[in-house]
């Protein structure tokens, strides 16, 4: 068993490029691989060749009064998701048994709504220190906007991230969302790292947005000192109200590794759409990114664990569970294309 990588709760190491230089590889200034070979230089600088996987369980899903553009659980955003209330600390508990049995790293809880109110936040408490002590397992909780008295108890409780993604640039901000605005989110991340609670935030990428607005999220956060950064990649499903743009696997590439090199000790995940929108490229990214998501993201389905694994193995990377890499993890279904059983099915011209 591989010892376990002790984690910050802050980002120190300096940027290696400049806003400037951030805008050259996103307008394709720099060869790709040359961008790429000193992306993967600084991943595996601080994280050698793991990749955490990261399980999203929606524990409160709909009923949500904000109007953000890019969810399909807005309001009037008639996408026809299934809505229900906030499940109990039992069947939440559950969830994250099975994520740690699939080999989920870290188990990520998602409510919708604006934000918690102080018996959501007693009982969310609740849950997070039985899955803390039963299971060893860490726990990421993104709960909406949240104060410096509501940190301090999710913290108290053993809470290990706070997730809460600015999206996109402050500039931009309005475009996507009325309900509330850029500085409401940067107040909920300034609370969480006050209360030593380790940031997770990121981004959306392909809302209409400018390449200065991508650069502009990068520095913030690196500002902001963000210890995880989910790259999310629009998935243009019903219930959204925003304009998208057209993403090519090589931009998406560019973007990770933008987010690498001036984040360069963060985590960085591949967020959701990598399926769709990365293709083919999805190994190369993992050659920047350290983390993934696995079972499907907030409202969409994604890649099945034996999928992600695979990916995994495929790239000759270990992924990092919670208790250090046990042997044989990599026991799973290898849909090998020369396998011996598959030959007959391989003739062009058969007799």
């Amino acid at each position: 068993m591989i010892a376990e990588i002790q984690e910050k709760t802050i980002s120190s190491a300096p940027s290696l490029i400049t806003e400037v230089e951030a805008l050259e590889i996103l307008e394709g200034k720099v060869p790709l691989l040359s961008v790429v070979a000193r992306a993967t230089e600084e991943r595996n600088r601080y994280f050698t060749n793991r990749v955490r996987i990261h399980i999203l369980d929606n524990i409160k899903n709909g009923y949500c009064p904000e109007d953000c553009g890019y969810c399909a659980q807005r309001k009037g955003g008639d996408s026809g998701i299934q809505e229900y209330s906030l499940k109990s600390p039992e069947e939440i508990w559950e969830d994250a048994k099975r994520a740690k049995d699939n080999g989920a790293y870290r188990f990520c809880m998602v409510t919708s709504g604006r934000g918690p109110t102080d018996k959501a936040v007693d009982k969310l408490a609740e849950t997070i220190s039985k899955i803390n002590g039963e299971l060893g397992m860490k726990v990421c909780l993104s709960a909406g906007i949240l104060d410096a008295k509501k940190a301090r108890v999710l913290k108290d409780a053993g809470l290990d991230r706070y997730n809460h993604n600015l999206n996109t640039s402050e500039s931009k901000y309005n475009e996507i969302c009325s309900t509330h605005t850029f500085k409401d989110r940067l107040t909920t991340l300034e609370a969480a790292k006050e209360a030593d609670i380790g940031l997770c935030s990121g981004i959306i990428v392909g809302m209409g947005e400018e390449l200065k607005d991508l650069v502009q999220v990068a520095f913030e956060l690196k500002r902001l000192g963000v210890i995880s950064i989910p790259v999310n990649f629009f998935i243009p499903i019903k219930g959204h109200a925003i304009q998208k743009s057209s993403l090519t696997p090589e931009f998406c590439i560019r973007v990770l590794s933008v987010f690498r090199l001036v984040n360069p000790d963060s985590e960085i995940r591949i967020g959701a759409g990598r399926e769709g929108h990365l293709g083919s490229l999805q190994s190369m990214a993992l050659f920047v990114a350290n983390s993934l998501f696995a079972e499907g993201y907030l409202n969409v389905k994604g890649s099945e664990m034996v999928q992600t694994m695979n990916l995994i193995r495929d790239c000759s990377m270990v992924p990092e569970f919670t208790e250090g890499v046990p042997e044989g993890w990599d026991d799973y279904e290898s849909q090998a294309l020369y396998d011996e059983k598959n030959f007959p099915e391989l003739y062009k011209h058969k007799k």
